[in-house]
């Protein structure tokens, strides 16, 4: 049963990879095969939508991925920087199956083996994150990250600034690997 399972997923991200993969030998996208850091189980937030990548170089079309009718993953192609605020917005489902709750934000750039070959920086003075079972994956944000949604991660990724939680559920959800960091304060911060 597990040879199948690994055999039908590797089928469906050769022929995910094989459609959506530019000409180039850079993927911009990330594969969606890629594991979660942690398990957090299923999100009791009901998802709005399933929905394929965004691949983005522009900051109108970043906000636009990032909303409530945007994409389940956003994948940034270089370094950006937004004047304004942004909020992260939205519930989405992944394209595995079965379809499991997630947002990906991936400052990254990677081969065709999945090496990756670029990690890209999102300055803006601030990202409030709302959209459940959310992470950066790789590459770095500039500037203060509130979370207001359960199970947020980070992958890789560097916050430049300050990461404030407005729930104890956000803060006591939160799971961060070996690799990431942040430069500023983590902590609780609510209205």
């Amino acid at each position: 049963m597990k040879r199948k399972l690994l055999l039908l997923t590797s089928v469906l991200l050769i022929a995910l990879l094989a459609g959506c993969a530019p000409a180039s030998n850079v993927t911009p996208s990330p594969s969606v095969s890629t594991s979660p850091l942690v398990s957090t189980g299923p999100s009791q937030t009901p998802s709005d939508t399933t929905t394929s990548a965004s691949i983005v170089n522009t900051a109108a079309a970043f906000q636009n991925a990032i909303g409530k009718t945007g994409t389940w993953i956003i994948c940034i192609t270089n370094d950006m920087t937004i004047t304004q605020d942004l909020t992260v917005d939205g519930s989405f489902m992944n394209t595995k199956t079965p379809p499991a709750s997630q947002r990906k934000l991936a400052f990254y750039a990677q081969d065709e083996d999945r090496n990756i070959t670029a990690r890209y920086t999102l300055t803006a003075p601030k990202m409030t994150i709302n959209s459940p079972d959310c992470a950066i994956w790789y590459g770095t944000f500039k500037g203060d990250l509130y979370v207001s949604a359960d199970n947020f991660q980070l992958i890789g990724a560097t916050v430049d600034g300050n990461v404030y939680f407005t729930s104890e559920s956000a803060q006591s959800s939160f799971k961060m690997d070996d690799a990431s960091k942040i430069t500023g304060v983590k902590e609780l911060k609510t209205a």
